[in-house]
């Protein structure tokens, strides 16, 4: 009896050591794989701002550039016409912005497709064909996107927050 119980404790002792080596080896294997994972970078974008100011009619335009998408801000206000404000996500393809816009109305949400030439410091707001897609207006297709007659941004020094 006293020799099958040594036989078992001895067991029960070296599968503990086994175990605590085993533990070991895995924790330093984890630490080294942790220390080469890069760690998360903090994106700052490229922020420019534009503005438009003709007699009455008031445009903003705040443009975050990420490096797979393009943020910001969009405001109107048109002399006897109902102001709307709000955000847009959308690309850039080569110096087009192409984005959907979200903005508040007459106190009803709503989205549009915009999109806005950017090129030497200013930013010209195109115009084509629109349809009703899912719930938002957007344009029929981009390739008619007209920037001839848009209205023009200038840059400007983006305000303090």
């Amino acid at each position: 009896m006293q020799k099958s119980f040594f036989l078992f404790a001895t067991a029960a002792i070296l599968s503990c050591n086994n175990q605590q080596e085993n533990t070991t080896e895995e924790t330093t294997a984890t630490s080294a794989d942790t220390a080469n994972t890069p760690a998360a970078t903090i994106q700052i974008p490229d922020k420019l701002c534009y503005a438009s100011m003709k007699g009455k009619d008031t445009v903003m335009l705040t443009v975050e550039k990420f490096p797979n998408v393009v943020t910001g801000r969009l405001a109107y206000k048109l002399y006897q016409k109902d102001s709307n404000k709000g955000d847009f996500e959308g690309v850039m393809n080569g110096d087009t912005l192409i984005a959907d816009y979200k903005f508040m109305s007459e106190g009803k949400e709503s989205v549009r497709q915009v999109a806005f030439l950017i090129k030497d410091s200013i930013a010209t707001e195109g115009y084509a064909d629109m349809e009703e897609k899912e719930g938002k207006m957007v344009f029929k297709t981009t390739v008619k996107l007209n920037f001839l007659k848009g209205m023009k941004l200038q840059q400007i020094a983006c305000p303090a927050e």
